[in-house]
């Protein structure tokens, strides 16, 4: 049985109305059978088709659920982060004598209660004496806590990439090698991730560096081209991490064309994300009870919505049809 072309599907969909509902009134039913040739006329368009293909892909294999487990594991990742971060701070209050006192002073003096004042007084001490410490756990605990996440990551990718939603014998994997590949994932996701923001920060310095030395700060109509010069190095920068996600971790490796579409429909989406969030964020940390939870439930609504985004353009990519590609390796059934 050969497949439908799009002219095909339109045809019938004209021929057949999408809701054959019989009321008894000529003008009623003229009217609903025009509506459901238009609406199964709109859902034969490719664009349109693949779109829905792709939303019932991601629905039927959990990607909302899937999302909100990488969210989870996202979150829980900064913990050991923070960690990391305190220890930082602890080495360089520990090498600079100075701005310790400082930094102990300014405690002291912008808290009235002397009892509350010492307590953290001390806490600054023996978080400093412990550095060493709760460095190396932190720093354990970030490497476990990723690699984790990383498998969680990679395993709903290939949850929507996979042509059957069941795993095959090919996608088990021995412990050993399984945490093997998803630390070598982690280190490339890093070092395309430090690629990607460098990139951004390089050329957003080196654009507003040459406009300064040409004396050109003062043009009005550059202004907007600048946006769009800056949008578009963001963009890119998106779509160089998008292309190393889709690309590396699933296991069969999808159709060209579609990936290169859908990895720009992921990097478009992200930088919409991103600007979303910068006006909400403001706002939301502007009342009381944002100012204590805005930023996790900022972060926790960002990570939420870069899985979602992540998993609908990989069903996306892997629900493309094109005539030109050629067809994905199957994965070998067991006998």
């Amino acid at each position: 049985m050969t497949d439908k072309t799009p002219k095909q599907t339109a045809a019938e969909a004209e021929a057949k109305p999408l809701i054959d509902i019989k009321t008894g009134n000529k003008t009623v039913d003229g009217s609903i059978q025009n509506v459901s040739r238009f609406a199964a006329w709109f859902q034969a368009i490719p664009a349109v088709a693949h779109f829905m293909r792709a939303l019932e892909r991601f629905n039927d294999r959990l990607g909302s659920q899937f999302g909100a487990a990488i969210t989870y594991f996202s979150f829980l990742s900064l913990i050991p982060i923070l960690m990391v971060s305190f220890a930082a701070v602890g080495f360089v209050l520990a090498s600079n004598q100075d701005l310790l006192t400082e930094l102990i002073n300014k405690i002291v003096n912008s808290i009235s209660d002397p009892t509350l004042a010492t307590t953290l007084k001390n806490t600054v001490n023996t978080a400093i004496q412990q550095r060493a410490t709760v460095g190396l756990t932190g720093l354990l605990l970030a490497l476990y806590s990723g690699i984790n996440w990383m498998g969680n990551l990679r395993e709903a990718v290939r949850a929507q990439s996979r042509d059957v939603w069941e795993r095959t014998p090919d996608d088990q994997e021995k412990f050993w090698k399984k945490y093997a590949r998803d630390l070598i994932s982690l280190l490339g996701l890093m070092f395309a991730l430090v690629i990607t923001l460098s990139l951004t920060s390089i050329a957003g310095a080196a654009q507003a560096a040459i406009v300064n030395a040409l004396g050109l700060e003062d043009i009005e109509w550059l202004r907007p081209a600048m946006t769009v010069i800056a949008l578009s190095i963001s963009i890119l920068a998106n779509y160089l991490l998008f292309l190393w996600i889709f690309w590396i971790l699933p296991r069969h490796k999808p159709r060209k064309k579609a990936l290169f579409r859908g990895t720009l429909l992921a990097a478009i989406g992200f930088e919409v994300i991103k600007f979303v969030m910068t006006l909400t964020l403001p706002k939301l940390a502007s009342s009381p009870s944002g100012a204590a939870f805005g930023s996790v439930l900022g972060l926790m609504a960002f990570f939420y919505f870069f899985a979602r985004l992540t998993l609908f353009c990989a069903a996306w990519i892997a629900t493309a049809k094109y005539k030109d590609d050629k067809e994905m390796p199957q994965p070998h059934q067991a006998k």
